[in-house]
């Protein structure tokens, strides 16, 4: 699970959002933490769906704990790219992404995974799901040169914690898509799950 500083900086955000009825889902390293095995992280990503006249309400309730750039964001909403929050009490980093239009960007937002950021915590909080933490993953190493180990382990976690209840069939799906089967297949194999 995460550390308290990961905690303090990422739940004002996320009730921020919730408040604010902004779409979102906690990805990267968070999310194959709470799927997979845990490990330190000194940031956070949030993919998000925010709209150009959500931009100074979420401002509004997060500029007093965070700083913030209002021209950076807006830029991130018009051009979907992403922009980043800093807390000030922890200098914890949170990465939003704004949500882009391609079909795999938007399918995979519409599978939520829910789940709690810490065992002392029972709220549950919205997650990429399982099998698109692995094929983000999967994009990230590829997209890496295939060198990041720290990503390799993180979706070799996420699979063997998931095995029974991964959806192999939209795994191999995406994969195909995505021209990702030939480091899928060398995933499973690692991890002895053969199932596709």
């Amino acid at each position: 699970m995460l550390a308290g500083d990961a905690i303090s900086a990422l739940i004002p955000v996320i009730e921020a959002l919730e408040e604010l009825e902004i779409p979102y889902q906690i990805g990267g390293s968070v999310a194959s933490s709470v799927h997979g095995f845990a490990r330190s992280t000194l940031d956070a990503d949030l993919v998000v769906d925010l709209k150009a006249g959500q931009i100074l309400p979420l401002v509004n309730r997060l500029q007093n704990a965070y700083y913030l750039s209002i021209p950076a964001i807006e830029e991130a909403v018009q051009h979907r790219r992403s922009f980043n929050l800093i807390h000030l009490d922890t200098i914890f980093k949170i990465d939003i992404f704004v949500l882009k239009t391609e079909n795999f960007d938007r399918v995979s937002f519409g599978r939520v995974s829910r789940a709690a950021l810490s065992q002392e915590d029972p709220r549950q909080y919205n997650f990429t799901s399982p099998e698109d933490i692995v094929l983000r993953k999967l994009e990230w190493y590829k997209t890496g040169g295939g060198v990041s180990e720290r990503q390799w382990l993180d979706l070799i976690g996420v699979l063997k914690v998931q095995a029974q209840a991964l959806d192999f069939a939209y795994l191999k799906e995406w994969a195909d898509r995505l021209m990702l089967t030939e480091l899928l297949e060398q995933a499973l194999n690692e991890t002895d799950l053969k199932s596709i």
